[in-house]
């Protein structure tokens, strides 16, 4: 018999679905770390516009792989990509936690799996996790975002980077975001006014749109993965989600989320999953019963007249 598979697990989806934030979910509830695979996030900086997750939003979980490439210009191979990922994954399985990988650059995360020079399949067992939104509400809220990230200070940031005649096919200048606010910038270095404002609603509009194609694009290769090369995509629909708020919201994503994919990766980890938790049971279990009794000894030593007071 040969040696076992180590157990990865990856959280996929379409741009805004959700992803990262159910990576954390499901890191709250297994000895989990987490790994960018948006080969965009690799890069230092314009955490805004790559729509870095936020210390705040990691909630304590650790995070592996964002801005790790200091030069903008840059170019992440496949080859690399698949070096910074394998290296993060064995790095957490030596600390004996799971790696979940989240990200939307599908056609790396296939280069990774698939790629037969490193025999990933025969190494690691996956896990895979497709939150799904319909794309009709999915860009509707894309829209949205768009607008929040440009009050959170987009423009600012992408002006921060801006050089006249940049490449924008290589390195983070590749983001959304990037090239679309380069007319603006120029516009607003050589002094001209006259369409300055129209010249930003314009840029504005057109990264929503091609967030949307991208959105796009990500979907359709998703449905690819499954169905030519034969991913087992688990599929958990936040739709309903996205067209609630508040509260409705949280409780929705909670129901129709995160306990079906706690539910997925529970099955996926078997037997390592359950001992794991078992002991951890074991020793809640020993440590609340220490507590009890020493709650019982307390209560004993006040009624016999040894407290005080502070």
């Amino acid at each position: 018999m040969g040696d076992k598979k180590h157990k990865v697990v990856f959280v996929m989806g379409c741009t805004a679905s959700g992803k990262s934030k159910l990576s954390v979910n499901l890191a709250a509830y297994f000895p989990s770390e987490i790994i960018n695979s948006d080969k965009i996030q690799f890069y230092k900086g314009l955490d805004i516009i790559t729509n870095k997750i936020t210390d705040s939003e990691r909630h304590g979980v650790p995070h592996h792989l964002l801005g790790v490439i200091e030069d903008p210009e840059a170019d992440l191979t496949v080859d690399d990509y698949c070096r910074y990922v394998e290296g993060s994954i064995y790095e957490i399985i030596g600390r004996g936690r799971l790696p979940i990988i989240v990200g939307g650059s599908n056609n790396y995360i296939e280069a990774l799996v698939e790629n037969p020079n490193t025999n990933f399949h025969s190494r690691f067992d996956c896990c895979f996790i497709w939150v799904v939104v319909l794309l009709p509400v999915l860009y509707k809220y894309i829209a949205k975002r768009v607008d929040q990230m440009v009050e959170e200070g987009l423009v600012d940031e992408a002006r921060e980077m801006f050089v006249p005649n940049a490449d924008y096919s290589r390195g983070i200048r590749r983001a959304i975001g990037a090239l679309e606010l380069d007319k603006y910038f120029k516009t607003e270095k050589n002094g001209e006014q006259l369409y300055k404002d129209d010249l930003l609603k314009l840029a504005i509009q057109e990264i929503k749109d091609n967030t949307c194609k991208l959105a796009s694009c990500q979907f359709q290769k998703l449905h690819r993965l499954r169905d030519e090369l034969g991913w087992k995509l688990h599929q958990v629909d936040a739709t309903a989600v996205f067209e609630k708020s508040g509260e409705e919201a949280a409780n929705e994503w909670m129901n129709a989320i995160v306990k079906p994919s706690r539910a997925i990766v529970g099955d996926f980890l078997e037997e390592n999953w359950s001992k794991t938790n078992m002991k951890r049971r074991m020793r809640i279990g020993v440590l609340s019963a220490l507590v009890a009794v020493g709650v019982g000894l307390m209560v004993i030593w006040i009624r016999n007249g040894n407290w005080n007071g502070v």
